[in-house]
């Protein structure tokens, strides 16, 4: 199978422009439609599919995008590793607006979107120890140093649900207490169902601002995060550039914590009990486990 990358764009990052041979495509889901249309496009001969998260235009807000939608069109068109581009505030003194962060664990507060694949009729239990690929993250990692980008690797994201900015008692608390390092609106359930989908998932957090836990900053402005995401948007797109200069063509297993297996002892509901209606949804996830 070949090495196909799903790039999601963010906030800031609404289009690849070194792509080549590029086409918009309309990608259909049992679901409903994805954020846009996805370009198609090459780079030195690497499949790229870019899915801009908010849609052109920014018209949906974190808790409207269909991550599902999303996560199942990128299935479909064969994408094997999902790279997620995307806006985030800093906890820590030490990571400021302008630096990269390759997010490698989670803490999910959201609670208005739709997080899963399975439900009534076929329940998985997928790990989510590991929701982000090591050996992707230490490719981006080597780019960035290659290319003078800082990138920081490691990092616990607190997904709030948003619209609305922190207030300043949680930015303490998500700071102080439970130790996140940045904070943002999007990365889930988006990381959730890239690993029940079998995609390898890495998430390259742009950051914006302190949050309003800063005494020097504290208070969020979209005037100065949406500066923050124009200079940065330029990095993510040469780091997007050298991607074919050090992925594999054929897909590889990237180790014990692999996300392209994470269905092999997930699904839990005897299959004369599997709902089929929800089976054959489910065609494009399932597809590996049914050929076994």
């Amino acid at each position: 199978m070949k090495t196909c990358v799903g790039i999601i764009g963010g906030s800031g990052l609404y289009d690849l422009k070194s792509l080549q041979n590029t086409k918009w495509i309309d990608v259909s889901t049992p679901w409903g439609d994805p954020s846009d249309q996805i370009l198609s496009g090459k780079i030195n001969g690497l499949q790229i599919y870019f899915l801009p998260r908010h849609g052109r235009g920014h018209y949906h807000s974190p808790s409207t995008v269909p991550y599902k939608q999303n996560i199942f069109a990128l299935k479909k068109l064969g994408v094997t590793d999902i790279l997620s581009v995307s806006a985030c505030g800093s906890l820590r003194e030490d990571l400021a607006p302008g630096d990269f962060v390759l997010v490698d664990q989670f803490i999910d507060r959201t609670y208005m979107r739709d997080k899963s694949f399975f439900g009534k009729g076929c329940v998985a239990h997928v790990s989510l120890a590991h929701p982000t690929c090591k050996k992707f993250s230490d490719i981006i990692l080597e780019i960035g140093e290659k290319l003078n980008i800082k990138v920081v690797s490691g990092g616990t994201y607190m997904t709030m649900e948003g619209p609305q900015f922190s207030t300043l008692a949680e930015s303490k608390l998500y700071k102080d207490n439970w130790k996140c390092d940045v904070i943002g609106m999007t990365n889930m359930p988006e990381a959730k169902l890239a690993k029940e989908a079998e995609i390898c998932y890495v998430s390259l957090s742009m950051v914006t601002d302190f949050d309003c836990w800063h005494p020097d900053h504290d208070s969020v402005e979209v005037s100065d995060i949406i500066e923050t995401l124009t200079n940065n948007s330029s990095k993510a797109q040469r780091i997007i550039e050298s991607l074919p200069d050090y992925l594999d063509e054929d897909i590889k297993f990237c180790g014990l914590q692999c996300s392209r297996n994470s269905l092999d002892n997930a699904l839990i509901t005897a299959p004369e009990k599997r709902d089929k209606n929800l089976i054959n949804k489910l065609d494009v996830i399932l597809e590996r486990l049914n050929k076994k």
